[in-house]
């Protein structure tokens, strides 16, 4: 069976189906300018679809039924006015038999509303777009060439001038080179106004074409034209800003990050940001230690916030791994330390995630890979400046910095420009890095466990009555979704995320970075002996903390995470209780005061190597030529030799002065007679016998 508007194409022609009865039907030729109502048999018609010379086809006029002109309006009062012409005709179910067609003709023609050309035309059009009273609107669509390129020949094209003197300038070739010129250079990359950009232009075009009145050159509005005309909305959007902030900013947004995230640890998003606040030192509240970072790590199917860093590292793989290990331990210590009641919230189980999404500089490298390669754990790069990609974690930092910045002392409101009786806001600040991760903490607690999200785009299969609240959305999604998440110790993931590098060995141990390290397994396979058999290899694979340089990961078994933990020797003791960076930081101004040592000892060595060589010059000019024979000399180095520790030890004996004056003696008791030494023998030697 056919339809009534049905079209049917029959080889190259397109037929509209105008009306159908028990055995035949009626079309017309949607595209014959002179074409009638033509009846042909149901049963023909449908042995032409059986051989396969005519098919159904979609309707090429029907955008009309969507056509909606305004009220009254010219196109609306012109359609109206001929449908009414027209009804007569077409409301006659035997409007296809040519005899009643022409009585109706005839009769509108009496009527004197239109001329017999236009009558037909109006019919036409009525029954091949569709015999809705929409096909009667006039093809204003279609008039002036809307968005079509015209070409000048002799005089500018638009309306003549009214008010202003001349005649205007013609925009040809030459002209259109000048313009583009003008809107790539000045108004897409320079943001110009269109009136600022014409004056640019002007003065251009005096250069190119000397000479010419003000009043004939290319207006402001023939520019604007030609923008508007060359280049459409999206191209003229995307000329206005830099290819990364359209990419991150301005790009029409198709789809949700949620769709990709089956359950809770489908994905995790990691991101760092700088927080709007000045800190203060922990030792002294006046004093100014700046901006602290913040790491959050959230799952993207729950958006509950599963892991964090919050101090003054800057972002890098180091403060990373320190939110990735956070939210593979337990943080029940945290709430603790900071006297936070848990009674009323159970934080979840903790496990690895399927997928991490992070920066392509925080989470790249050797020892990502091993993650990658050990824990199955998926690990996704964004592209540079694409902050949008990880949109949820994004939105995240802004809402929790709400909880505090409004109200916080020291809140960063833009650059810091001195301005008279102003305020500088890195004098302003008030809390402490403990204080603030105080308050970050609590402001994660509140957003997993209290506050409900008002656009979450829920799945289809969520229930109404589940609220949008991070954690009933963490464990719905482990009862009705697939699990994705994976034990794993939180120990060894962290050795696992360390940086890595080779370290030599040697009698004193394990050198990395000039550091010294042992342990018991090495002394006991002997690698510290000295001795030429101990086996020990040149260099090993190490993993280290930067933030803790008292032992370090020895991997002994290549291909595989077993290690032993190396602690710091007595040799390099100075290094101890130390982070990795104070160590470098130490041992650069150990290599800095070297080396103005060292300068200092050049200086002071120059003068002693002329001192000696003057020594030796002078000693070779003070020898004689010897007489003697060589035999003799030779005899003669017992006798020199015995002369000369002879007189050396003259030199050291010490000298007495023998007519030094004796001191003068002052009596305590009067004097006696005698000035002989007394004589204490008896006392001495009496041992009491008579």
């Amino acid at each position: 069976m056919f339809q009534v508007n049905e079209v049917v194409q029959l080889e190259d022609k397109f037929y509209r189906v105008l009306l159908t009865t028990n055995s035949h039907a009626v079309w017309i030729d949607i595209e014959d300018q002179k074409a009638f109502p033509d009846i042909i048999e149901l049963s023909q018609l449908e042995s032409l679809l059986l051989q396969e010379k005519a098919t159904r086809v979609a309707d090429q006029y029907g955008y009309v039924i969507n056509l909606l002109p305004e009220p009254d309006s010219k196109e609306a009062t012109i359609r109206d006015r001929n449908y009414q012409i027209i009804k007569p005709l077409i409301d006659d179910t035997k409007f296809y038999v040519k005899k009643i067609r022409a009585k109706h003709i005839a009769d509108i023609i009496e009527a004197g509303e239109v001329s017999r050309p236009y009558l037909y035309k109006l019919i036409r059009r009525y029954w091949q777009r569709g015999q809705v009273p929409n096909a009667l609107l006039p093809d204003y669509k279609n008039s002036g060439g809307k968005g079509q390129k015209r070409f000048a020949k002799d005089k500018k094209l638009g309306r003549p001038r009214q008010i202003m003197e001349g005649t205007g300038a013609l925009v040809d070739e030459p002209t259109e080179k000048l313009f583009r010129i003008i809107v790539d250079k000045y108004i897409f990359k320079k943001k110009f106004s269109i009136a600022r950009a014409h004056r640019k232009f002007k003065g251009l075009y005096d250069n190119i074409f000397p000479g010419v009145a003000e009043s004939e050159k290319p207006t402001k509005r023939q520019l604007s034209h030609f923008l508007n005309r060359e280049y459409t909305n999206v191209e003229r959007i995307k000329a206005g800003v830099p290819e990364i902030i359209y990419r991150k900013d301005v790009r029409p947004l198709q789809s949700t990050a949620t769709i990709q995230a089956l359950g809770p640890g489908s994905r995790y998003e990691i991101d760092a940001t700088i927080a709007d606040v000045i800190l203060v030192s922990d030792y002294d509240r006046n004093q100014p230690v700046g901006r602290p970072t913040v790491y959050i790590v959230i799952d993207v199917f729950s958006r509950l916030i599963v892991g964090w860093y919050i101090g003054f590292e800057n972002p890098s793989y180091v403060a990373a791994i320190q939110a990735l290990h956070v939210a593979l331990t337990d943080k029940r210590h945290f709430f603790k330390d900071l006297e936070i009641e848990t009674d009323s919230f159970s934080w979840p189980t903790p496990g690895l995630p399927e997928a991490i999404l992070a920066d392509r500089g925080e989470l790249i490298g050797h020892q990502i890979e091993g993650l990658e390669s050990s824990y199955k754990v998926r690990i996704e790069n964004t592209p540079p400046y694409r902050g949008d990609a990880k949109g949820i974690v994004e939105q995240r930092f802004r809402t929790l910095q709400a909880e505090f910045k409004k109200f916080t002392p020291g809140e960063v409101i833009g650059p810091t420009v001195k301005k008279r009786g102003g305020k500088n806001y890195w004098l302003d600040g008030k809390l402490a890095i403990s204080e603030f991760t105080e308050i970050i903490i609590s402001s994660i607690v509140m957003r997993n466990f209290v506050d409900p999200m008002t656009k979450y785009d829920r799945a289809k299969d969520m229930p109404a009555d589940l609220p949008s609240i991070p954690i009933h959305l963490w464990n719905w999604g482990l009862q009705n979704r697939t699990g994705r998440l994976r034990t794993a110790n939180a120990e060894s993931v962290r050795i696992a995320l360390l940086p890595r590098a080779k370290a030599t060995t040697s009698v004193q141990g394990i050198c990395l970075f000039g550091v010294y390290y042992s342990a018991p397994e090495i002394i006991e396979i002997g690698w510290m002996h000295r001795s030429h058999g101990s086996g020990r290899p040149e260099k090993v694979e190490v993993a280290y903390d930067p933030n803790f340089a008292d032992e370090i990961y020895l991997f002994h078994t290549s291909g595989s995470q077993d290690h032993w933990v190396c602690r710091i020797t007595d040799l390099s003791r100075e290094f101890r209780g130390l982070a990795f960076w104070e160590v470098w930081r130490k041992q650069k101004q150990i290599k800095v005061q070297g080396a103005k040592d060292q300068l200092q000892a050049d200086n002071l060595r120059k003068h002693h190597e002329n001192r000696v060589e003057d020594i030796i010059s002078s000693a070779i000019k003070q020898t004689p030529r010897s007489t003697a024979t060589n035999s003799e000399r030779m005899k003669g180095v017992s006798h020199a030799r015995t002369e000369q520790l002879k007189k050396e030890r003259e030199q050291r004996r010490p000298k007495r002065n023998e007519r030094r004056e004796l001191a003068k003696v002052v009596h305590l008791t009067p004097p006696e007679d005698s000035d002989d030494y007394p004589d204490f023998e008896d006392e001495l030697f009496n041992d009491g016998d008579d």
